[in-house]
C-alpha cells in the first residue's frame, strides 16, 4: 500500500498513534439519567464525524440507573430528528468504571456528573475525563442545562450547545493529528 493511501486511511479513522501502533480514538459521554444531553451528544458527534469522514468509537451513558435499555427522550429524538439526526436505536447504560479503561474520552454534561464521574474514577484509569463545555464549547457555557423539565426550547439549545462543542472537539482532538 502506498504511504499516501495508508496516511490517508489512518486519518479517517480517527486514530492516534501509540508507539508506533493506530488506535481508534474512543468517546463516551456522560449525563444522569442518558436519555437526553449524552444520547443526543454520542448522536451530534457521529453525525459531525461523518460530516468530515471520520470514524470514532462513540457511545453515552448515564450516572444513573433510571433509564437502562430505554431510548432516548421523545423530544430530544423529535428535535434531533428536524436537524437530520437520528437517536431511534440508541439505548440507555449506566457508566461503569471499566469504561475508564476502554474510552479514551469521558466527557461530563454538567458539574454534577463531572463529580460523580471523579468519584468512581480508577487511579490507573486511561481516559482523560473532563466537563465537555467547560474544555470545547465556544458558547459562554461550562455546564450542558438538563432540558428534561422544560418545554421544546431546551432541547434546542442542547442541540446547538453540543454541536458547537462536537466540531471543536473533533477540531482540536481529531482533525489536528493530519498535520
Amino acid at each position: 500500500m502506498c504511504a499516501c493511501l495508508a496516511a490517508s486511511l489512518y486519518r479517517k479513522c480517527g486514530k492516534y498513534r501509540n508507539q508506533g501502533v493506530s488506535v481508534m480514538v474512543k468517546v463516551l459521554f456522560v449525563c444522569l439519567g442518558n436519555i437526553c444531553r449524552s444520547a443526543t451528544a454520542e448522536a451530534v458527534l457521529r453525525l459531525v464525524c461523518s460530516e468530515f469522514d471520520r470514524h470514532l468509537e462513540i457511545d453515552s451513558a448515564g450516572t444513573a440507573a433510571f433509564h437502562i435499555g430505554k431510548s432516548p427522550d421523545k423530544r430530544s429524538q423529535t428535535a434531533a430528528k428536524a436537524r437530520g439526526i437520528d437517536m431511534s436505536r440508541l439505548k440507555a447504560r449506566q457508566v461503569s468504571t471499566q469504561d475508564f479503561y476502554e474510552f479514551d474520552f469521558i466527557f461530563a454534561m454538567d458539574e454534577s456528573n463531572f463529580s460523580d464521574l471523579k468519584y468512581i474514577q480508577p487511579i490507573d484509569a486511561k481516559a482523560k475525563l473532563d466537563l465537555f463545555l467547560s474544555k470545547y464549547g465556544s458558547l459562554g457555557k461550562c455546564d450542558v442545562p438538563d432540558p428534561y423539565y422544560g418545554d421544546s426550547d431546551g432541547f434546542e439549545h442542547v442541540l446547538d450547545l453540543l454541536d458547537d462543542a462536537c466540531r471543536n472537539f473533533l477540531k482540536d482532538e481529531i482533525l489536528v493529528h493530519e498535520n
